[in-house]
């Protein structure tokens, strides 16, 4: 009876959670780990917590430390004006291993968003190397865009902006029983992998991993719609076969509000490729105001003279 009564309680309180973050309708089909809850419910709240903001400005009307910020997000990243020098290449951890399942995918209004899980293992994915003050465990995954007539990058390579840039946000084990906002609190609290996407008219792709987040993106156009991706999926997919050793790497902050200084970037040089047909999927979501929710991206800011780091192929 107690048993019973525990699961009972358990069951009434993940429905609770998700009819909280509006994903109650999910609870039929599928079971949410309370951990898994827990760090979805601890990522929407940070999502709110930021408040009313868009992109119709691309950020330059965002105030506080975003308007008055000396280590801001994104810049211009160029071969000529890095510090080429040696340091470690980045480490993956448990990027291979599959992810617990099923994830969720949203549309917050700002990006297609997906926190992540712990592996199968019971692990999480993690980092170091490059110039990472530390360890950091992947927390979540999503897009920035920019519309049929313009790139969505947000970091610039060589002056040249491509389709779409991923960003794997990452903290630092140091704050592990916080949560990814309260980590931004601290110079060293996260690290955000950048990956830049091109879009190619080819029909098909390698990265299936990415092509079956792509695919589920016709059902959460509407704002703060929600949905599953079953089946197994690694971080390491996420990162599709792009060359790793090659990056620049620098000290920022996130790039949107609050804008934190509190991120290490690494920002990859090699380019991933999308068909085209699923890039303008991204197209059609729509943010808190039922616009098209397009050219996600902030505008480059200023480098402040901070060092920024390219590891060259050794």
């Amino acid at each position: 009876m107690h048993n019973s009564s525990r699961w009972g309680l358990g069951v009434m309180l993940q429905f609770l959670l998700l009819a909280a973050l509006g994903i109650a309708h999910l609870q039929a089909k599928i079971r949410l780990s309370e951990a898994y809850l827990n760090a979805i419910s601890a990522d929407d709240a940070a999502e709110q917590a930021s408040g009313s903001y868009n992109y119709d400005q691309q950020g330059r009307d965002w105030e506080g430390l975003c308007q008055d910020g000396q280590q801001q997000s994104p810049i211009p990243l160029t071969y000529n004006e890095a510090i080429v020098t040696g340091i470690p290449r980045i480490h993956f951890y448990n990027y291979d291993q599959n992810l617990e399942s099923p994830l969720v995918l949203t549309n917050n209004g700002h990006t297609a968003n997906m926190v992540l899980p712990p592996t199968q293992n019971g692990q999480r994915a993690y980092i170091n190397g490059g110039l990472l003050p530390g360890s950091f465990e992947a927390q979540s995954v999503h897009f920035h865009w920019g519309s049929a007539n313009s790139k969505g990058s947000e970091h610039s390579i060589n002056f040249q902006r491509y389709d779409v840039e991923m960003h794997i946000v990452h903290k630092n084990i140091r704050y592990a029983h916080q949560t990814v906002a309260e980590a931004s609190a601290y110079w060293d609290g996260l690290a955000v992998l950048g990956v830049m996407f091109r879009a190619v008219d080819r029909a098909f792709s390698q990265n299936t991993g990415l092509l079956r987040i792509f695919n589920r993106l016709p059902l959460i156009i509407p704002y703060q719609a929600n949905t599953t991706v079953a089946g197994r999926l690694t971080a390491g997919q996420l990162l599709g076969n792009i060359i790793t050793g090659e990056f620049y790497s620098y000290n920022g902050s996130l790039t949107t509000p609050d804008c934190a200084e509190s991120v290490t970037w690494t920002v990859f040089k090699d380019v991933a490729e999308l068909p085209r047909r699923q890039i303008m999927k991204l197209w059609n979501l729509q943010e808190s105001r039922m616009r098209p929710l397009i050219n996600n991206y902030r505008a480059l800011q200023d480098i402040n003279d901070r060092p920024i780091y390219y590891r060259a192929l050794q």
